[in-house]
């Protein structure tokens, strides 16, 4: 590959890396299924440990989609008006921690109320935010919708492995013009999708995403979150 062409693809690269975001918004413009396969062919060549590839994916369309999002929704209102359900409905695996400490907490908040801000949800508005914490639940209107599972035996590092297919499916979907939003909101739900998907008993859930082309009027798209800087993260040795 010449020069040239090598530094067009960093270009291509690094606008793919700053233009993707978590949109929460999307149009009812259907996704081509050779798209689809595409950006999970192209996914596929993240790295995994031993080249166990622990990524089994769900893509969701149509009729499967939406009685899908009936089913969870209907758990999430039901789990609103009686939190004793909260029993019912846990993630596999812990995803967040169970006591939050600074920095985290400072972020999570931060990025929680930036987007309420945005939306004119204020503190105590208890309607307003359920209905928009079940916009996950309903894929944000996208299209498409994919869950993620990988087999229960492996172990935490091939959640490192599926993170990065996760991320190279995110910038392939960039590079076609579509936009994603992945969700853990998602895995709380496990005992109902597992099934309605036909997911086996030795799979666990990972998460799900939301994949389409994004609502570019929606107020909600206009939400970019921030990112410490290099200086902040890194400690230079030598």
């Amino acid at each position: 590959m010449s020069p040239i062409a090598l530094d067009a693809a960093a270009v291509g690269v690094d606008e793919a890396i700053l233009s993707r975001m978590s949109v929460r918004a999307f149009l009812p413009r259907p996704v081509e299924r050779e798209k689809i396969e595409h950006i999970l062919s192209l996914a596929s060549r993240a790295p995994s440990g031993t080249n166990c590839q622990p990524w089994q994916v769900y893509v969701l369309q149509g009729q499967a989609l939406s009685e899908l999002v009936a089913k969870v929704c209907a758990a999430h209102d039901a789990l609103r008006a009686d939190p004793a359900l909260a029993q019912q409905y846990k993630e596999e695996y812990d995803y967040y921690p169970s006591q939050w400490v600074e920095p985290y907490l400072g972020r999570r908040r931060e990025n929680g109320w930036g987007l309420y801000g945005l939306l004119g949800i204020e503190r105590g508005q208890k309607d307003k935010m359920h209905a928009q914490h079940q916009g996950n639940f309903r894929f944000f209107d996208a299209p498409v919708g994919l869950i993620f599972t990988m087999d229960r035996i492996l172990g935490r590092g091939s959640l490192l492995d599926y993170g990065m297919f996760l991320q190279n499916l995110m910038l392939a979907a960039r590079a076609q013009g579509l936009h994603t939003c992945p969700q853990a909101a998602w895995n709380d739900y496990h005992r109902i999708i597992l099934p309605h998907i036909g997911a086996p008993a030795e799979r666990m859930m990972v998460c799900g995403m939301s994949l389409g082309y994004a609502d570019p009027q929606a107020l909600v798209n206009r939400f970019y979150t921030p990112r410490d800087p290099v200086a902040q993260f890194t400690t230079w040795l030598g």
